[in-house]
């Protein structure tokens, strides 16, 4: 079927190599394209803080990474520390006490963060609010690219095309797919084309992985 153009925008990360299996660049889409502009410019930030949330695996900790090298204080895994040290870090940026210029970026894996703290959840409340959804069509395409790329995986042409209609929508899935699609190719020693993407969906999906379509 033909496919839309994707939109090939990213936010490059030098530290992650090729064959790593982790992701080497933020792919950017409709499902995060607002997030990361609103982390260009922490100017227009109420209170200097953002609070982060998204599914799993969707680049939550690569954006921290990104924001941290920008000047950033970040706090990957917000939601497991003790609430009234976030506390105390919201009140230093309000009193222009933080190392990292006055701007604060909370992550939490756990969507929607549950605070307890009656102080800490008002301010937060006020803070710019950022969720990642899940991926679009077009965006899953190129998270299909992304992964393999970094596992140094070559896709035979059309894998796209073939795999985003019968695969899940979401990140934790797409990277699972790709990682699986490695293993078989590996295991077979044969190249990733299309009875390897059909092996590796039905390991994943179960044998009914076709009525996904």
């Amino acid at each position: 079927m033909a496919r839309k153009s994707v939109n090939s925008s990213q936010i490059a990360l030098p530290l992650v190599s090729a064959g790593s299996g982790e992701a080497q660049r933020i792919v950017v889409g409709a499902a995060n394209a607002k997030v990361i502009e609103a982390l260009q410019s922490p100017e227009s930030w109420p209170f200097g803080t953002a609070v982060l949330t998204g599914p799993e695996r969707s680049g939550k900790s690569l954006l921290g990474r990104w924001a941290r090298a920008q000047g950033i204080e970040v706090v990957d895994g917000a939601d497991k520390l003790d609430e009234a040290d976030i506390f105390h870090r919201w009140n230093a940026v309000q009193d222009g006490g933080s190392r990292a210029g006055e701007k604060l970026l909370l992550i939490a894996d756990c969507t929607p963060w549950e605070i307890t703290l009656p102080d800490l959840k008002s301010r937060l409340g006020g803070s710019l609010q950022l969720a990642i959804g899940d991926p679009d069509d077009a965006m899953a395409a190129a998270l299909i690219e992304a992964h393999a790329e970094a596992r140094a995986l070559t896709l035979a042409e059309g894998a796209a095309d073939y795999l985003v209609p019968r695969t899940r929508r979401s990140f934790a899935d797409i990277e699972a797919l790709i990682a699986t699609v490695d293993r078989i190719s590996l295991e077979r020693q044969a190249p990733a084309t299309m009875s390897v993407w059909r092996a590796a969906l039905e390991a994943l999906h179960g044998p009914d992985q076709q009525k996904l379509l």
